[in-house]
């Protein structure tokens, strides 16, 4: 399953409608997760046009995003993976240890808030940490970016970071 992953798009300040960098990719998945800082709903209306999105309320979003159905946190499982979403996940110090306590039952955190892109793997057992950053809010990145998953067989075959400006 292809998954895209997005978070801190900040609609209608920094997001007008998707960008064709971002549609490209989106057109190519069977997932959306959003993590959160929409601002608007009719983003999560938009990106559902290309697939499925499920998403997290982020600290900027409001009332109209948790009516359309975002919650503070998502569990899912997606061929077996089991992710876990949060927008903000504290303090890069300890972030790691921090996500595996909160969420003991995931293979996968999926989060955002920073704007920093980051993929991060525990070595001793493999539980992940992902941050797509934004595609449309980089702050002091060089690039807007979102995030790509490839999940097969229980497995996050491949995770990336991809460039969208």
């Amino acid at each position: 399953m292809k998954v895209a992953v997005l978070s801190d798009t900040h609609a209608p300040r920094r997001w007008k409608k998707c960008p064709p960098a971002v549609a490209a990719h989106l057109r190519a998945v069977d997932l959306i997760l959003h993590a959160g800082d929409v601002c608007t709903a009719g983003v999560l209306d938009e990106l559902a046009q290309y697939a499925p999105v499920t998403a997290v309320l982020g600290n900027n979003d409001g009332p109209d995003v948790a009516d359309w159905g975002a919650p503070e946190t998502a569990s899912l499982e997606i061929e077996g993976l089991r992710i876990a979403m949060i927008h903000d996940s504290g303090a890069a110090a300890g972030r790691l240890r921090r996500m595996r306590r909160r969420f003991g039952d995931a293979d996968l955190v999926v989060f955002g808030h920073s704007h920093i892109p980051l993929d991060e793997t525990d070595p001793d057992d493999g539980f992940r940490i992902f941050n797509p950053g934004s595609p449309t809010d980089r702050r002091r990145q060089p690039q807007g970016t979102i995030g790509l998953l490839d999940i097969a067989d229980g497995a996050l075959k491949s995770a990336e970071i991809v460039p969208v400006t």
